[in-house]
């Protein structure tokens, strides 16, 4: 083996280890030594793989002619019509008589034809037709023809400047469409002959697959050519006398084959452009790809319309779903609300009916009284209780009054009475802790704003609005007016107090205060009542368990004031009519509402009659 040899890869084709040798270089190891062996291809599919690859390629390497089965020419007419001056014009193959080879014709068949017109033209073989002069004389074509076509690199240059050589490019007619792979078929395979790469791609047919095709138009747009046009220089380099003007030749030469070289290069883009643009394939393959593409783009559309329809029906199930779970909450809301309603109206009626019980069996008993002085105060006690007790208590009451009379009257009124109490110690406690309060925030010694005080006062800016004609005297003498009524020591207010107040009540939270209020009116109006009446100090502010102490919105007044109008005083259950108009205040509420207003009325009335009684 030589040393040489490079170890082959395990699987290569084209060699074959044949021969192994065990060579130890260490005591426990072993080389196999291997010997290259070139395998040559062969056999039916190798060779249907080179057919196959011969019919897609032009081969552009040269098919020379056999030089003994050529024909040399005798064309002595063209000969002597050839001016040695002008010898880069003549067709040097035609001058040897190898016109129909040309640049295929083999380097013996050259000097073979140069050696026969040398025999047939020489002068010397001519000196008996008279005197020849040599200068002028056409044998010195046959002598230029054979130095460019029997020097290698000049008969190249020649050869890329054949006159023979057809570089016309057809016009886009109707007739080359028609014609189009015969047409352009026989340009491209005559102008693969420049190709620098010996394997050119052919045109192929309609058949043609759209790689073939790429693969073609692709070689032929990144074409090299070999062709180069020295042979067309003006003025060859060896005629400078020095170096400097050899170098100003060979400069302009350079420049004259460069530009030769571009015109080269655009007459075969522009033979591709147009090859291009009428080739039926590529219409159908722009067509096809349209297609393609408005295909896949109808399939996006698609499944993005498919996909919004999806989440479409997606947030319909979902609203579907939600609007049914509304539904059934609402249908349980609104049995619950039915059932409730159904329960508060049998409790009414069981509450009713157990009131209107009670009230016969007090009636008849002449309301267990010992003398008449004390019929007030028992109908005043019974129709508190009525009020404040529930359904089981007035059950309860009922049995008591049934089964021990008087008894049960009088225990009773200890239990209202001792609830009285406790109410009355509870606001008493927390009047003298609001009067605490404003007697430390008061100023200058000024006397001390109750509860009630407070409320007349609102009352009074609202009877009397802002434009009022002495509005500040007229709210001092309403609030002097109704405080009469008021726990003792009574206070006399005057203007300067009053406005101060106002602005104290203006820097706080008027709903608050309002709030507050409409939670005591009742009470006060009670208090009132009762005074009037010479009711005993022990009796209490009456307490409403049923009352809402939300104020009174204007719709509710409206529907208010249309069920008064409705229904008149003696209609019977006129108040429980009233209530059911007006859907979110109880019977009691519209009672006390309706009171509440009759008071400002009234007090209203007394205003202005202290007003005109003052100015007469």
């Amino acid at each position: 083996m030589g040393e040489n040899k490079e170890p082959v890869t395990p699987g290569d084709p084209t060699v074959d280890m044949v021969d192994e040798k065990q060579e130890v270089s260490q005591p426990e190891e072993r080389q196999l030594a291997v010997e290259l062996r070139v395998v040559e291809c062969m056999g039916p599919w190798f060779m249907r793989y080179i057919q196959e690859k011969d019919a897609e390629f032009h081969h552009c390497e040269v098919e020379e002619v056999q030089a003994e089965e050529c024909v040399i020419e005798n064309d002595d007419t063209y000969l002597k019509s050839l001016d040695p001056k002008l010898w880069k014009n003549q067709d040097h193959y035609a001058v040897l008589g190898l016109q129909k080879y040309r640049h295929r014709a083999p380097d013996a068949l050259i000097r073979k034809a140069y050696k026969q017109k040398v025999l047939q033209h020489h002068p010397d073989k001519r000196c008996s037709t008279g005197k020849i002069d040599i200068s002028n004389d056409y044998f010195t074509c046959i002598t230029k023809a054979w130095e460019i076509l029997g020097t290698k690199e000049k008969r190249r240059a020649f050869d890329s400047v054949d006159p023979e050589f057809d570089n016309t490019i057809p016009y886009d007619n109707e007739n080359v469409r028609k014609n189009f792979y015969d047409v352009f078929g026989d340009i491209f395979e005559r102008n693969a002959r420049w190709s620098e790469k010996k394997m050119v791609p052919k045109l192929g047919g309609p058949d043609a697959t759209k790689q073939e095709v790429d693969n073609f138009y692709n070689f032929w747009y990144s074409f090299e050519s070999w062709r180069e046009f020295s042979y067309w220089d003006s003025e060859a380099k060896e005629s400078g006398q020095d170096r400097d003007e050899r170098k100003w030749i060979e400069k302009q030469n350079k420049a004259d084959r460069a530009k030769k070289k571009k015109d080269e290069m655009s007459r075969i883009r522009r033979l591709v452009d147009l090859a291009y643009s009428m080739d039926p394939r590529i219409v159908q393959f722009k067509i096809e790809e349209k297609e393609r593409k408005l295909a896949a783009k109808k399939a996006k559309q698609e499944a993005a319309r498919e996909k919004a329809e999806e989440l479409k029906r997606a947030e319909r199930e979902a609203e579907e779903r939600l609007r049914l779970e509304k539904e059934k909450e609402e249908a349980e809301e609104r049995a619950k609300a039915e059932a409730l309603k159904a329960e508060r109206d049998a409790e009414k009626r069981i509450v009713k009916k157990e009131r209107k019980k009670i009230r016969d069996i007090c009636k008849a008993n002449q309301h267990f009284i010992s003398n008449e002085n004390d019929l007030v105060h028992h109908m005043t006690v019974l129709e508190k209780a009525l009020t404040i007790y529930g359904k089981t208590q007035l059950i309860e009451l009922t049995k008591s009054l049934e089964t021990k009379g008087k008894n049960g009257f009088m225990e009773m009124m200890t239990a209202i009475e001792q609830l009285s109490e406790k109410e009355r110690r509870q606001d008493e406690g927390f009047i003298n802790k609001q009067n605490s309060a404003q007697s430390n925030d008061s100023k200058g010694g000024s006397s001390v704003w109750s509860k009630e005080d407070v409320q007349i006062l609102i009352r009074a800016v609202n009877l009397f609005p802002a434009g009022t004609v002495q509005r500040w005297e007229a709210v001092t003498n309403f609030i002097n007016q109704h405080n009469n009524g008021l726990p003792e020591p009574r206070i006399i207010r005057n203007k300067k107090e009053v406005l101060a107040k106002v602005k104290e009540l203006q820097n706080t939270s008027s709903d608050l205060l309002k709030e507050t209020i409409n939670k005591n009116a009742y009470d006060s109006f009670e208090k009132e009542k009762k005074a009037s009446l010479n009711v005993t100090s022990e009796a209490s502010e009456r307490v409403e368990n049923n009352v809402s102490v939300a104020p009174w919105t204007s719709e509710e007044q409206k529907l208010l004031e249309q069920a008064l109008k409705t229904y008149p005083s003696g209609t019977s259950e006129r108040w429980d009519k009233v209530a059911e108009c007006v859907k979110s205040r109880s019977k009691k509420e519209c009672m006390l509402r309706c009171k509440e207003l009759a008071e400002i009325v009234k007090a209203k009335k007394a205003a202005q009659a202290s007003k005109t009684g003052g100015s007469c």
